[in-house]
């Protein structure tokens, strides 16, 4: 099923890197423009030129779905309208994802927020919630996190789905689980609050480039505005002075090990191991990803590569750096 697709430039098989980051995004219905395929093709760096020019001489003609500057597998084009749909949904959502970012900024100790999801690459269905990554200062992430979830809870009486599901404190940046699911997830996230801290977050990651070489800066997103401002850090100073000593360390210490207690029992209902990384409860760490996802899309990964011919080996495609 490969002829043509070696379209090479030191042997690098371009067309089949090209296949798997399609085969990836169709798992979420998601066609992809040509600087996207560019920046999640998986294996070794090339330029954006070359890849470019790897679509425009006939391979996305005779391999793949294409309209409107979107491209997809052969034979699903019926999933670029689906996704001009979604982003007008993004659209309306963005705007409470801001507001609710800058009244989380205003939250002690936290340092850093990040749209994660489905959101971050706008593509929204109705009813979707709103997925946050929070980075806190050490020592106060379950005192943080309960602050947020106050926030959480009043948002739901507004009708909107906040789901702050992955806390780090600035001791542990560095993301335990490395797959290829989650090295899409922190490079295509929206950083909207810390971007010191998020600088130091993409530095402490750096093992995503080993999936995704392209990919060495933040994503475009005309949406990407910046929450920072001088009355959220004077708020934020306040509280964090009262909450700081022994009076702000009993409360952290009792709410982590209420909250660790609780969600452990929770992931253990749901049939997760700490092994599995989809739950992680510690000082440092809250990630509840209590359904497991992120292994049910690599199943699925695997099976598409397998129908089209590719096996598990290429998921990551080796080869030289083309420039």
């Amino acid at each position: 099923m490969f002829d043509g697709l070696q379209n090479q430039q030191g042997g690098f098989p371009i067309g089949q890197a090209i296949l798997q980051s399609l085969i990836y995004a169709d798992l979420f219905d998601f066609p992809l423009t040509a600087d996207e395929i560019h920046r999640y093709l998986p294996g070794s760096p090339i330029s954006a030129t070359f890849l470019h020019n790897t679509l425009e001489d006939g391979f996305a003609r005779h391999h793949l779905s294409q309209a409107d500057g979107y491209f997809a597998l052969a034979g699903r084009k019926e999933i670029i309208p689906i996704r001009q749909q979604r982003r007008e949904i993004a659209g309306r959502l963005w705007a409470r994802a801001h507001r609710y970012a800058a009244i989380i900024a205003c939250i002690p100790f936290v340092r850093m927020i990040a749209v994660t999801g489905t959101l971050a690459v706008e593509n929204v269905k109705s009813g979707d919630d709103i997925d946050y990554l929070i980075v806190t200062a050490p020592g106060r992430l379950w005192l943080c996190r309960a602050l947020v979830i106050g926030l959480v809870r009043l948002a739901r009486l507004a009708g909107d789905e906040l789901c702050p599901n992955y806390f780090l404190s600035e001791r542990m940046l560095e993301i335990p689980v490395r797959n290829l699911f989650t090295a899409r997830e922190l490079l295509q996230m929206v950083p909207l609050y810390g971007p010191a801290t998020y600088a130091r977050f993409r530095s402490a990651n750096s093992w995503t480039t080993a999936f995704f070489p392209n990919a060495s800066t933040p994503p475009a997103c005309d949406v990407l505005r910046q929450v920072d401002g001088p009355f959220k850090a004077k708020v934020q100073r306040v509280w964090e002075k009262a909450l700081s000593g022994p009076w702000g360390n009993w409360l952290e210490q009792g709410e982590m090990r209420r909250k660790i207690l609780r969600l452990s029992r929770q992931a253990e209902t749901a049939g997760l191991s700490p092994s599995q990384g989809a739950t992680i409860f510690t000082t440092d760490c809250c990630k509840g990803h209590f359904e497991g996802y992120d292994e049910l899309i690599l199943e699925r990964y695997r099976a598409g590569l397998q129908a089209h011919g590719l096996g598990p080996e290429l998921q990551l495609v080796q080869g030289g750096s083309h420039e």
